[in-house]
C-alpha cells in the first residue's frame, strides 16, 4: 500500500543557505528577547555567536557591552563599547555605554571624554544622566580629598560610600575607605576590603598598603615591616608606605627602649621615652593606648598616682575595654580617696571579666566607699589604724579636753557650736575604738547603727565623765554656760 504524501510548507527562504549577516541578526533579537526579560547570561551566549559570525558590527558589540554592565563586569563592557565606537565612530549609544562604564570604574577623565563626544553627536541633552553623575563624582572626591588633608577620616568613609553608589567597581574609592577605616581602628573592615582586592590583583600596592596598615596598627610589627618593605619593591616611590614604615620603626624602637629603661628601674628615662613614643603616630590606638598605660604603671612606681590615673584615662580613650588599664586606674582612684570613682571601674571589670578576683575587688571597693562616707575615728582622734588602747585612750584624753564646750564658752557662737561638734565626735570615736568589738566591725565596714552598735544616742559628756572619774581625777573649767546640762568640774588627782 502506498504511503500518503506529506505536504511541506516551506518557502523559498526556507532552501536557500542563509547568510552569516542574517543567522547574526537572529542571534542578535533572540539576544534581545533573552536580555527584555533579564536573561543576561543567556542573552550574552547569543551576543556572543552573533559577534563571531559578524565582528565586524558595532551594534553587537555595544549589545554585549549593555549585558556585561548588567552583569557588573564593567572593565569588559569598556572593551565591548570600545570596539563597537572603533568600528563606527558615529555610534551615540556606544559613547554613552563607555561613559557609564567610566563612571562606573571611577575613571572621571575617559568618562568625560566620552560624554563631550556623545553630546557632538546626539546634542547637548544626550548623555544628561552621565554628566550629572560625573559632576557628583567631582564634588565627592575633592570633599573627601579635603577630609583626608584635614584628617577627618569619618568624613572620607561618607564620602567614599557616595561614590562607590555611582562606581560601584571603583577599587580607588574601596582602598580609600579601607584606609580610612583603619585609621579609625575598624581594622577588620579594612583588611576585608583589602583582601577582596587582592583576589584580583595580588599585587595591587594600596591593597597591600592598607594590609601593612592594618597588622601595624594591631601592634603586628613584623607583619605590617614585611607588607610596607612589598610595596616598596613593586612602587618604590609609595609615599604613605614609606612614611608609615619609617612611622612603625620608630615607634617601635622608642616603646623597646622605655620597657629596657623600665626593666633596669630607670623610671624618669622610661618615662621620657614612652612620652616620646607617644608624639611618633597618634593615629595608631592600640600601640598609644598601651604605651599610656605603661605610662601609668611608671608614674605609680614614681608615687604620683594623680598622674597614673590620668594616664589609664588617657589609654582607656583609645580602648574602652582595655582592662590592664582600668584595674590600674582603680587602683589609682582607691588611693587618692576617689571611692565612687574606684567603684565604677571596678563595676565595668566584672562585666568584662566575672571572675571570683574581680568581684571580690570590687566588693571591697564597696566597702571603702562605704567606710569614706562615714566619720573617720581614726582620723577624729589624730592615731594611725594601728593605734593601740593605750594610744587610743591618750589621744582622746588630749582631744576631749581640747574641745570641750566649757573650754569655749565664751567664745562667739559659730565657734562655740563647731567646738561642740568636735566635742562629742571625739566622744564617738572613743566609743568606737575603746570598745574591741565595735572596732572590729567598724574596720570591716559593717553599718554600726544598722547592727544596734551605733553612737546615735551616745552622751559625750557621759563618755567623758567616766572617762576622768576614774581614778578620782577632779578637773575645773571655772567657766560658766558650757555644753547644755553639764557644767562640769573635775579634778586631777
Amino acid at each position: 500500500m502506498a504511503e500518503p504524501e506529506v505536504e511541506l510548507d516551506l518557502t523559498i527562504d526556507d532552501l536557500v543557505p542563509k547568510s552569516p549577516e542574517r543567522l547574526a541578526e537572529e542571534k542578535k533579537e533572540s539576544g534581545n528577547h533573552l536580555y527584555k526579560f533579564k536573561n543576561y547570561k543567556g542573552a550574552l551566549v547569543l551576543y556572543e555567536e552573533a559577534i563571531k559570525l559578524c565582528p565586524e558590527n558595532a551594534a553587537y558589540y555595544g549589545n554585549r557591552a549593555a549585558c556585561y554592565m548588567m552583569l557588573g563586569m564593567y572593565k569588559k563592557a569598556l572593551e565591548d563599547a570600545l570596539k563597537a565606537v572603533a568600528l563606527d565612530s558615529t555610534f551615540t549609544k556606544g559613547y554613552i555605554r563607555m561613559a557609564k562604564c567610566y563612571i562606573a570604574l571611577d575613571d572621571l577623565s575617559g568618562a568625560d571624554q566620552a560624554i563631550r563626544r556623545a553630546s557632538e553627536l546626539g546634542g547637548t541633552d544626550c548623555a544628561s544622566n552621565e554628566r550629572k553623575a560625573l559632576e557628583s563624582l567631582r564634588r565627592l572626591h575633592e570633599d573627601a580629598q579635603r577630609a583626608m588633608e584635614a584628617g577627618d577620616f569619618r568624613r572620607v568613609v561618607f564620602c567614599m560610600d557616595r561614590c562607590l553608589e555611582y562606581s560601584p567597581s571603583s577599587s580607588k574609592a574601596k582602598l580609600m575607605k579601607a584606609e580610612c577605616l583603619a585609621m579609625l581602628g575598624r581594622c577588620q573592615e579594612a583588611q576585608e576590603i583589602a583582601n577582596d582586592s587582592l583576589r584580583f590583583d595580588s599585587f595591587d600596592t594600596e591593597a597591600i598598603y592598607v594590609r601593612g596598615l592594618c597588622l601595624y596598627f594591631e601592634d603586628k610589627d613584623e607583619q605590617a615591616f614585611k607588607h610596607f618593605q612589598q610595596v616598596l619593591r613593586l612602587a618604590p616611590d609609595h609615599k604613605k608606605a614609606m612614611e608609615t614604615y619609617k612611622k612603625a620603626k620608630l615607634l617601635k624602637q622608642k616603646k623597646e627602649e622605655g620597657n629596657e629603661a623600665f626593666k633596669m628601674g630607670r623610671w624618669q628615662q622610661a618615662l621620657t621615652l614612652y612620652n616620646e613614643a607617644l608624639t611618633v603616630d597618634k593615629n595608631n590606638r592600640k600601640v598609644n593606648a598601651k604605651l599610656y598605660f605603661n605610662k601609668a604603671t611608671v608614674c605609680s612606681k614614681m608615687n604620683q598616682i594623680k598622674e597614673a590615673a590620668e594616664a589609664c584615662t588617657a589609654a582607656l580613650e583609645l580602648d574602652e575595654n582595655y582592662v590592664k588599664a582600668l584595674l590600674r586606674r582603680a587602683k589609682c582612684y582607691t588611693e587618692l580617696g576617689e571611692f565612687e570613682d574606684a567603684v565604677k571601674d571596678y563595676e565595668k571589670l566584672y562585666k568584662i571579666d566575672k571572675s571570683k578576683t574581680n568581684k571580690q575587688l570590687l566588693h571591697e571597693a564597696k566597702i571603702a566607699l562605704k567606710k569614706s562616707k562615714r566619720k573617720d575615728y581614726y582620723k577624729i582622734l589624730g592615731v594611725e589604724k594601728t593605734a593601740s588602747v593605750d594610744d587610743i585612750k591618750k589621744a582622746y584624753r588630749k582631744r576631749a579636753l581640747v574641745h570641750h564646750p566649757d573650754r569655749h564658752a565664751g567664745a562667739p557662737d559659730t565657734e562655740r557650736r563647731e567646738q561642740e561638734r568636735r566635742f562629742k565626735e571625739v566622744g564617738e570615736a572613743y566609743g568606737v575604738l575603746s570598745d574591741p568589738k565595735k572596732r572590729a566591725r567598724y574596720d570591716h565596714g559593717h553599718d554600726l547603727d544598722e547592727d544596734g552598735s551605733g553612737m546615735a544616742d551616745i552622751d559625750p559628756n557621759m563618755v567623758f565623765q567616766t572617762f576622768f572619774s576614774r581614778g578620782g581625777q577632779h578637773f575645773d573649767f571655772n567657766a560658766g554656760g558650757g555644753f547644755p546640762g553639764s557644767p562640769f568640774s573635775f579634778q586631777f588627782g
